[in-house]
């Protein structure tokens, strides 16, 4: 699981939730990162593609040493 921050552009609302790092399908730029599951649902977030693969990298590191 990732902690991210959701973009809300038409309330200018924002919230961090949690992410199942497994049910991503891909992460883009286009400027705003948008996340694709694998269901087809987007999610578009504060931080930055950099960001989402660092953290997914962190989450499977940590599943391996289990």
């Amino acid at each position: 699981m990732i902690k991210l921050t959701k973009f809300n552009s038409e309330a200018q609302k924002k919230g961090e939730f949690v992410l199942n790092a497994e049910i991503i399908e891909t992460v883009e730029e286009t400027p705003d990162t948008v996340i694709t599951l694998i269901n087809g649902k987007k999610l578009i977030v504060d931080e930055s593609m950099e960001d989402v693969v660092r953290q997914v990298m962190k989450y499977r590191r940590a599943l391996k040493q289990f």
